[in-house]
């Protein structure tokens, strides 16, 4: 019987996963070639990794099947390492704004846990290779990097179900994954490399036919691939506010299909099972949640005098949807709105999309597990001797389950609120960020990689003016974000460690 943490089997699937996405960066390094810029930045990158990979598996040698305690292990090296070696094309290609090493490695983070918040002033300066990568780091952490493995690597058998549970964030154990891990990573990324050449194609097509000038194949790729992955990085610095109005919408579309279940959005359109998806109460609540908060945005935009009319609609509809997402996107400065449309949005940034898809922040079903569990607690105490069990869906919830989601719902308001001080606190940081409610604003749009918080660090500002210390906390915030926190705490305690 196997006991502790087995350190050389984990940092042998670490290398081998490292090993393959070396591969990731010859695509930049062909971009940039094209584009007539050096592409030795990500050929030396790629190196880097591929060496560092096989020679992680060369001296761990780690032949065992993953179990839990491996999973966590390489879940947290991995959204470590990528994003380090994720930022080296930015320092050794000496693009400005991101030629110190802190920069590089908010950008890194940010785009690889499709956060979207960045620290560039000025985005139009990058050349075409860095805008590129910058945009490409979105797409390849949308799904997982782990994922991508899965499906490329047999040697992840028992261990892998566990990895494929921690890329598919929530409580999917609900939900059975499929029979095998392999074939299950191929169904998500047949999705999802499916919704985002959709997305490409009629992005491009909107060029094409004149009804958005601005819109050529490399924006259109540049958006498709932000906007499926829910991150809101843009090639532009004015975001999605330059965009034509059928542009906005399609985007709008693209970001609230994206959110469903990738699971869910394969057997509702493979396999035609509307039924089951009919009595998904998570994908009802998920898209009531859009329908409902685009109507109450709709109406303070109105109110306020903002924008009214259809226009209002679209706006109100992209933010909301942006936001609850966790996309990202603007058409508007919401920084300049008032104060009952700025606490909309914050709310929005607690809530998230469907669990198994690329978002962030708390997810719809954990909403609804936690509205389940307080109304049955409730009833309990009124009649303590009744069975009256947890149900979504028709289906019981488990005790772990539940213990996993208070969990969770704990450690995310911990983590909110020491971000949220240690921002406050720095005394490097802009004045602007040391208010109390600019700091909550930017602790939760990170924790829920959102990106985009409100003030001078809003859609359409930067995280630039920001000090070092700063930088460090919401970088760590959306590595926390991005791994569910859960995995990180695991590796902190010592009994993790003992036999």
């Amino acid at each position: 019987m196997r006991t502790g943490v087995d350190v050389r089997t984990a940092l042998g699937v670490v290398g081998a996963l490292l090993a393959w996405s070396a591969v990731a960066f010859a695509v930049p390094a062909v971009v940039a070639l094209a584009a007539g810029e050096p592409p030795w930045p990500f050929l030396v990158t790629g190196l880097a990794v591929a060496l560092t990979g096989l020679a992680l598996k060369r001296l761990t040698g780690g032949r065992r099947p993953l179990g839990v305690r491996e999973g966590f292990l390489v879940v947290v090296a991995v959204w470590l390492l990528v994003p380090a070696f994720g930022a080296l094309p930015f320092l050794l290609g000496r693009v400005p704004q991101l030629d110190h090493p802190v920069d590089a490695w908010f950008e890194a983070v940010s785009g690889f846990t499709a956060t979207g918040a960045t620290v560039l002033t000025d985005v139009d300066a990058l050349g075409t290779g860095m805008l590129f990568w910058r945009q490409f780091t979105h797409w390849l952490g949308g799904a997982g990097i782990i994922v991508l493995a899965l499906a490329v690597l047999p040697r992840l058998r028992i261990g892998g179900r566990e990895l494929l549970r921690s890329e598919l964030p929530g409580p999917v154990g609900m939900e059975s994954l499929g029979a095998t891990v392999r074939g299950t990573a191929r169904r998500l990324w047949k999705v999802y490399l499916a919704v985002t050449a959709a997305g490409v194609v009629v992005l491009a097509a909107l060029g094409w036919a004149g009804l958005d000038r601005r819109m050529g194949l490399f924006d259109a790729f540049s958006y498709a691939t932000s906007a499926v992955a829910l991150g809101g990085f843009a090639p532009r610095a004015d975001s999605a506010r330059g965009l034509a109005p059928v542009t906005q919408w399609v985007l709008c579309g693209l970001m609230a299909v994206a959110g469903v279940n990738l699971l869910r959005l394969y057997r509702l359109v493979v396999l035609r099972r509307v039924r089951a998806a009919s009595r998904d109460e998570e994908l009802r609540l998920y898209l009531g949640l859009l329908v409902v908060s685009s109507a109450v945005m709709t109406a303070e935009l109105s109110a306020a005098g903002t924008v009214a009319g259809f226009d209002g609609v679209r706006h109100a509809a992209f933010q909301a949807v942006s936001v609850m997402t966790t996309t990202g996107f603007a058409t508007l400065d919401w920084s300049d709105w008032g104060t009952l449309a700025t606490l909309t949005l914050l709310a929005l940034m607690f809530v998230g999309a469907c669990a198994g898809s690329a978002s962030g922040s708390v997810k719809v079903v954990r909403h609804l597990v936690l509205f389940r569990f307080t109304r049955h607690e409730l009833e309990q105490a009124v009649h303590p001797d009744a069975v009256l069990p947890v149900r979504v869906s028709g289906r019981t919830v488990d005790t772990p389950v539940l213990r996993s989601v208070l969990l969770f719902a704990l450690l995310y308001l911990l983590a909110l609120a020491l971000g949220s001080l240690g921002l406050a606190l720095d005394a490097g940081a802009d004045t602007t960020a040391a208010g109390a409610f600019t700091a909550l604003g930017a602790a939760a749009a990170c924790l829920g990689n959102v990106g985009p918080a409100f003030g001078e660090l809003g859609p359409f500002g930067s995280y630039a003016p920001l000090g070092g210390a700063s930088k460090a906390i919401l970088t760590a915030l959306m590595l926390l974000g991005r791994i569910e926190i859960v995995p990180l705490a695991v590796l902190l305690r010592r009994g993790y460690w003992r036999a």
